[in-house]
Formats: C-alpha cells, structure tokens, sequence
C-alpha cells in the first residue's frame, strides 16, 4: 500500500503482479496482495535466491513490453538470523556440484557456504581483474548510506569505506 500510494497508483490499475521471495511458501506473493485487494489479477511468485528482485523486476518489464499498462514488481523476506543454509535437509541441494567446485577453489569448509560463495567470487574477481578491496569497500558504504533512509531496512548504520576495510 505504501509503494502504490506513493507512486499515486491505486491497486485496481495493477494487471499483473511478480513478487519476489525465498524463505517463503508457494504462495505468498498471493497473501500479501490479497491484503490489498482482491483484483483478479495474475500473481506470479518468484524465487531465484539472490537474484530474485532483479527477476522480479525484469518479469515486470517484460509485461510492460509485451503490452501490460501497469504491473507492480513486490519484494520481501524473513530470514532467519545468522548464515544461509540449506533448508530441506531431506533432499539434494541443486548446489551440490557448486558445493563442491566451492570446496575445491575456496577450501575453508567450517566457514558458511553463502560466505564462501560471495567471498570465494569476490576473491576470483580480484584476481582476474586486479579489483581492490577498496573497490568492495566502497560499495558496502554506498549499500549502507542508502539503507541509513530506508526506514524499513534492518541494517541502517553508515559505515565508511575504512570502517569496512578495518572490518
């Protein structure tokens, strides 16, 4: 409600909906926007996990090329504290080939495999490109600055690029 009201959009405008989540059930995207009304509307869910808001995102743009007037991209999530995991222990991760290529080229298996695979690209990168950490410095304060106005983020302390690099 508060994005639709302020974009001045009521929701009856809406056609088409893509709603972005992971840790969620199969229909979510369906609850949340049944709360703001309901509009017959199709509701597509989306989970692509941390490529889900851009998803999301370019669903909705497809929409709009494809002749939609108005459709609404809607993310968000609960996670639970601490480092990602895998959540159904009762079946095969579709990561466990990444898993493996992860131990071989990161090593480090007592770390948490989502800082393995973000650090383990980040240090690949450096590599290849000669990228700084500095470069990766500078984009977590950024990351920070614009979640200090965002009342809704959970992280909303300003750190500079020296306070990450101390870090």
């Amino acid at each position: 409600r508060r994005a639709l009201n302020d974009a001045g959009l009521d929701y009856n405008l809406v056609q088409q909906a893509f709603v972005g989540y992971v840790y969620g059930d199969s229909t979510c995207g369906q609850k949340a926007l049944y709360q703001v009304g309901m509009s017959g509307i199709p509701v597509v869910n989306v989970n692509n996990n941390c490529s889900t808001g851009s998803t999301a995102l370019y669903l909705a743009r497809q929409a709009i090329a494809a002749g939609a007037d108005c459709v609404l991209a809607l993310g968000f999530e609960q996670m639970a504290p601490g480092a990602l995991g895998s959540v159904f222990k009762d079946r095969p991760s579709p990561f466990d080939a990444f898993d493996a290529v992860t131990d071989e080229l990161v090593g480090m298996p007592d770390v948490p495999l989502a800082l393995r695979y973000f650090g383990g690209a980040g240090l690949a990168h450096m590599h290849r490109y000669g990228t700084g950490l500095d470069s990766f410095a500078k984009i977590r304060a950024k990351a920070s600055r614009h979640a200090a106005n965002n009342p809704l983020a959970l992280f909303r302390k300003v750190v500079t690029e020296q306070e990450v690099l101390d870090a």
